[in-house]
């Protein structure tokens, strides 16, 4: 009997975590197309603005990509895991971390410099024509 809940309990693990993963997957494909996108509009604009804020979107997007991915090799050692499963997980979890660290960093770093750059322009009032 405990077998038999064990076995069923192991089969909806893994098909939540095939769509975690699979959403983390959506996740990323919706990131490149929008990053398609902005690389066209900038291009069509003959780059009179500047690259970062593509590139701040598509980071936002890996970001959350890699917290499903995560999320997604939790559940694949959640039910009865293995000495190995859990060591394979700690090291992904490690590897997966430290990206969505820098990864954040580098969004706090360049969304503070954007902010700075637009202030530090004078107002409209006071440009000189």
């Amino acid at each position: 009997m405990f077998e038999h809940v064990e076995e069923q309990v192991s089969a909806w693990v893994q098909w939540l975590r095939l769509l975690v993963e699979a959403l983390g997957a959506g996740v990323v494909a919706v990131g490149v197309l929008v990053v398609m996108a902005g690389l066209v509009q900038y291009t069509l604009t003959c780059g009179e603005r500047t690259l970062v804020p593509i590139r701040l979107a598509f980071a936002r997007y890996l970001t959350l990509a890699l917290e499903l991915q995560l999320a997604a090799d939790i559940l694949s050692t959640s039910v009865a895991p293995s000495w190995e499963q859990i060591g394979k997980l700690a090291a992904i979890a490690v590897i997966r971390t430290a990206l969505n660290f820098f990864l954040n960093k580098e969004l706090r770093e360049e969304g503070s410099g954007s902010e700075l750059r637009r202030d530090a322009s004078p107002p409209a009032s006071q440009r000189i024509m």
